[in-house]
């Protein structure tokens, strides 16, 4: 008797980002079928239909011993399989489609879905950490600030990828206010008027966009990132040490590893995880989890 083959999954958010279009679905599933098949596994392609669905679909498929189990879109479609997948033993994929791809770039995956596919097929697997906040678990960026606020905007704007994004940032920016905060590090508290407080286990935002420039994801810590309120000039300048990787060498701005952090305010918190928005309670609690995910990057 002949022993079935191994499983592997794609599930693919078809309204994220612009890179796959609708004619090019049928190509690149195909595609994920016979370079599958080259190394003797079976592929099942999927779509995700709503939000919270990829989860979902993940979460099923691990339970029947799918691995990989790719992760076929952009950051929040990443964030959703990444959330099912922890702490199990499938290894999630990546084949990026989004806006900023932040963790695929932290990876090393290919933004061509047909390299990426093929990293998912033949790749080596790596431990990275997962991180939570308010409960919500993130595998790139979560925070509060800014960052939720252009997560806002964002989502208001018809259609997706780089260009809305730019444009949602440029939006919020230079009327989003500092808030207060009370941040506490490892048992010690300190108050913050901040404009931007981000929790990074990846380096970068996406697109190259780094904001946490000493992060790693594979370190069993988050680095905490504080901004502290900004002029127009200053937020220019900061724009372009984002993507030169020195934003840590700015005046006002703050970086520092942690294990747990807690941030609290005088009002309910609005935050994102890997971009995608949450409503808290006026006291968020933060932390990593060493090693909680494997993922398939390419190999040496």
């Amino acid at each position: 008797m002949t022993a079935s083959l191994p499983k592997a999954a794609a599930i693919i958010n078809p309204v994220s980002g612009v890179s796959t279009r609708r004619k090019d679905w049928r190509r690149l599933t195909e595609l994920a079928r016979r370079t599958f098949a080259q190394v003797n596994v079976q592929a099942e392609i999927v779509f995700s239909e709503r939000a919270g669905h990829a989860c979902e679909l993940a979460a099923d498929f691990a339970r029947r011993g799918f691995s990989p189990i790719i992760a076929w879109g952009g950051d929040g479609t990443v964030n959703e399989v990444a959330s099912a997948l922890a702490f199990q033993s499938s290894v999630m994929g990546i084949v990026p489609t989004g806006s900023g791809n932040g963790l695929a770039r932290e990876l090393g995956i290919s933004l061509r879905p047909e390299r990426a596919i093929d990293t998912a097929a033949r790749g080596i697997d790596r431990s990275i950490d997962v991180g939570e906040l308010g409960g919500r678990l993130f595998v790139n960026l979560a925070g509060v600030g800014l960052g939720a606020s252009v997560v806002s905007s964002f989502n208001r704007l018809a259609g997706r990828g780089l260009r809305r994004y730019v444009q949602a940032t440029l939006s919020t920016v230079f009327s989003h206010e500092a808030e207060t905060y009370t941040i506490t590090v490892e048992g010690r508290s300190r108050e913050h008027q901040a404009l931007i407080v981000e929790l990074a286990n990846g380096r970068q935002y996406g697109n190259g966009a780094v904001i946490a420039p000493h992060a790693r994801l594979d370190d069993g810590l988050l680095d905490l990132v504080v901004v502290e309120p900004l002029g127009p000039l200053r937020v220019l300048i900061g724009a372009w040490r984002l993507f030169n990787g020195t934003i840590d060498r700015e005046p006002g701005v703050s970086t520092r590893p942690a294990s747990r952090v807690t941030i609290s305010a005088a009002r309910p918190i609005r935050f994102h995880v890997d971009g995608e928005l949450a409503q808290g309670s006026r006291s968020l609690s933060a932390a990593v989890h060493a090693g909680a995910l494997r993922v398939r990057v390419p190999g040496t």
